[in-house]
């Protein structure tokens, strides 16, 4: 079984405009949801909360860095979803989630290295 693992930093919210809760029941069913759907395709996906790492977050951007994805296997390790998935087609940060999740579980051979010069996002310390 191939493991991902997803972790949400702390955010420290500049405008609400570009707030989303991480504890919210409507995530929690989404991810869980999302979970069942991959465990069935041999993916174990797991979620981690690290609070004590804080995001300043100021636009869309910022919120895809407080997501960071890992596939171990793949040797990929704390790309922020904006490095995975390139800009955001509708600004949607679950969308983004799957996308991103998905990507690197079915095609992580297409996600740039993270030498690789983007312009996607910053202070997320991805490296992108």
């Amino acid at each position: 079984m191939k493991s991902i693992i997803v972790t949400i930093l702390g955010q420290n919210y500049q405008r609400q405009n570009w707030s989303f809760d991480f504890n919210d029941a409507a995530f929690l069913t989404f991810f869980q949801t999302l979970t069942v759907e991959l465990g069935q395709l041999g993916i174990d996906l797991k979620l981690v909360l690290n609070p004590e790492l804080v995001i300043t977050v100021d636009s869309y951007a910022d919120l895809l860095n407080c997501v960071k994805v890992s596939s171990p296997q793949d040797s990929h390790h704390n790309q922020c979803v904006g490095h995975i998935i390139g800009k955001s087609a509708r600004l949607d940060i679950m969308e983004d989630m799957a996308r991103a999740i998905r990507r690197i579980a079915f095609a992580p051979e297409t996600i740039e290295p993270d030498s690789a010069f983007r312009k996607v996002c910053h202070n997320c310390g991805c490296g992108c």
